[in-house]
């Protein structure tokens, strides 16, 4: 049976997106429920108004068939550990795509050593780093998880990206006393940043093949051969200094 207010559902197979609908989020809403003239199939949500972080937690802790994702913005311990938990399951086909100036990144690290200790592959997640066909940056922020959820939007996975409550404090309660942040003061941090999430099929298989044609992009970039360093150019030889000319002895005619 479906949970709603279970958030994350990681590790508990019976919350998935097999039943899924745009409805199950409005509880992440400012005001606790959709108007009744809300799209059925695509919700517009906004950083600092609405519960985003919560948003992606819900979708994406129940993901249980396939999962691709291309990332600008990666650093979130909470949606990290859900990631990690669905790239080491082998049930769970995924494609993980960061940007490349982004890499030095705590979490991108993580997901490297990752790949080093438990060849993800086997996993049946192919994870890698690039930029865009054209050599910029892969600044794509979204995800499509099981074909059937679509997520995309300015948002980076980040405190201030995603915005960030005092406490983590979000009183969630329906319209008569509105879901929201309750009193953020100095700890309140939030970008403007908007993040949309959508069913509508022709959408979600669009950006999915979006999100794999990118994949497929870094991969070939990873495959090239880096160029060799540069050689530095030998030192000019000095030139052996000249050996001193002797100097001719003249001998003086005779005297007749």
């Amino acid at each position: 049976m479906k949970n709603t207010a279970l958030v994350n559902a990681t590790g508990d197979a019976s919350q998935n997106l097999q039943d899924f609908e745009l409805t199950d989020l409005q509880q992440f809403a400012r005001e606790g429920v959709y108007s009744s003239n809300a799209s059925k199939d695509f919700h517009l949500f906004y950083v600092g108004r609405d519960n985003v972080h919560e948003i992606l937690k819900y979708v994406l802790s129940r993901a249980s068939v396939s999962l691709y994702i291309n990332m600008f913005g990666y650093d979130d311990d909470e949606l990290n550990q859900i990631l990690m938990a669905k790239a080491l399951d082998p049930t769970i086909t995924m494609l993980i795509t960061l940007d490349q100036s982004q890499a030095g990144g705590v979490h991108e690290k993580a997901l490297l050593e990752a790949n080093k200790q438990n060849n993800l592959s086997a996993f049946n997640t192919h994870f890698v780093i690039g930029q865009s066909l054209t050599g910029q940056i892969s600044h794509t922020k979204g995800f499509v998880a099981d074909g059937k959820v679509g997520a995309e939007g300015s948002t980076n996975w980040s405190v201030a990206g995603e915005g960030i409550f005092a406490n983590g404090t979000w009183h969630v309660s329906g319209p008569s006393a509105p879901a929201g942040p309750w009193n953020p003061g100095q700890g309140y941090k939030a970008q403007n940043n908007t993040q949309s999430i959508f069913t509508d099929p022709d959408t979600v298989n669009r950006f999915q093949t979006e999100l794999i044609a990118e994949h497929l992009i870094a991969q070939r970039q990873a495959a090239q051969p880096k160029p060799a360093p540069p050689v530095k150019p030998a030192p000019p030889v000095k030139p052996a200094p000249a050996k001193p000319t002797p100097a001719k002895h003249t001998v003086p005619p005779k005297k007749k």
